[in-house]
């Protein structure tokens, strides 16, 4: 499958998410692949593991203008607020967006949530970051706040819980959006699972619910290609559409204009991305410190492919150019010696059409 090609298949919207979710063909194959993300017992296929992402924080943004200023911030439509008394909705309750510079690189990527919003009150979202850039996020926001009947907080009263399940058979869930908990599919990809924002303990909420190891929740994004934070997109760097955010529903094409829009958009209708962020696993002599990011990745004649980018162990993410992805690569260590990559396309990612 090329690669390069991918791009036209790409779906803008997630699309409804009020919905009772098992895993389809593709989810299996996700949760299958490698060693597996969630470290529990194979035969016990209906439990959920449940991951505290301790650096992730919430921002909330509300007030009447709170729409309209994130539509000209971010790179996605909004989720629709949820109903007040906690009804199902027929609209996504979460979303996946990227905050730009005006040169169209990425600066944050965040999860957007609707929340649950009573007739008298302002629409209200809370957006899920990294928590290393939460001071640079509002401080973004407070720049294009001017003159907006717009509140920005900070909103530790929540924490966010990845939610992952343990087999195909696992037990279905139900979407929830409450004052005190939010538990939605995850927008990216059915590859992630779900997020859940609670006061309490997650494994409490979910059936069968049982706290994993968070090395094992990086280790299975980092398989199926999904940057998550600075260290994956770096502040001013990262590409949106390199970093594969079409193929995460983060943007939409036909929404209005938004700050960096214009590099985006053009890329996207000329359809030429030469290079993407691919999963890697690495074979060989690993540093003990890992593999530095912005490690060059080699071809076989020494010509550059691309960048390592981040990772965990033997598995990471690398900016490669598309048509060497098939071809033998390797990185040279500070220790010169040769550790071989081998990139791969997730099955989650769209087919050409």
């Amino acid at each position: 499958m090329a690669a390069a090609a991918l791009l036209r298949g790409a779906v803008a919207g997630f699309g409804s998410a009020a919905r009772r979710w098992r895993p389809h063909a593709a989810s299996r194959r996700c949760v299958a692949h490698g060693s597996g993300p969630v470290g529990s017992d194979p035969a016990d296929g209906a439990a959920w593991t449940c991951f505290l992402l301790a650096d992730r924080v919430l921002v909330r943004v509300r007030g009447p203008d709170a729409a309209p200023f994130l539509l000209g911030l971010l790179t996605n439509e909004l989720p629709r607020p949820g109903p007040a008394d906690g009804a199902t909705s027929s609209f996504a309750r979460a979303a996946y967006a990227h905050f730009l510079n005006v040169q169209g690189r990425t600066l944050y990527d965040v999860i957007l949530y609707g929340l649950p919003q009573h007739n008298e009150e302002a629409p209200g979202f809370l957006l899920e970051c990294d928590g290393s850039v939460l001071d640079p996020l509002q401080k973004h926001l407070a720049v294009y706040r001017i003159r907006r009947k717009v509140t920005v907080e900070p909103h530790p009263n929540l924490r966010v819980w990845a939610l992952l399940p343990g087999g195909p058979q696992a037990a279905p869930l139900q979407e929830r959006a409450e004052a005190t908990v939010i538990l939605t599919p995850d927008p990216r990809t059915a590859c992630m699972g779900w997020r859940l924002l609670t006061q309490g303990d997650g494994p409490a909420l979910v059936p069968k619910g049982q706290l994993g190891d968070l090395r094992d929740y990086h280790r299975h994004r980092y398989q199926q290609g999904i940057p998550e934070g600075v260290h994956d997109l770096p502040t001013g760097v990262a590409l949106p559409l390199e970093s594969n955010l079409a193929f995460m529903n983060g943007v939409s094409f036909t929404k209005g204009c938004y700050i960096g829009q214009e590099l985006t958009a053009r890329t996207h209708h000329t359809g030429v991305i030469r290079k993407r962020l691919f999963p890697v696993r690495l074979a060989g002599p690993l540093p003990a410190q890992g593999i530095r990011p912005g490690t060059l990745v080699l071809t076989a004649t020494g010509q550059a492919a691309g960048k390592f980018r981040a990772g965990q162990g033997d598995v990471g993410l690398a900016l490669l150019r598309s048509e060497t992805i098939k071809s033998p690569l390797h990185i040279r260590t500070s220790e010169s010696q040769q550790v071989v990559v081998m990139a791969s396309v997730p099955d989650w990612w769209p087919t050409a059409k």
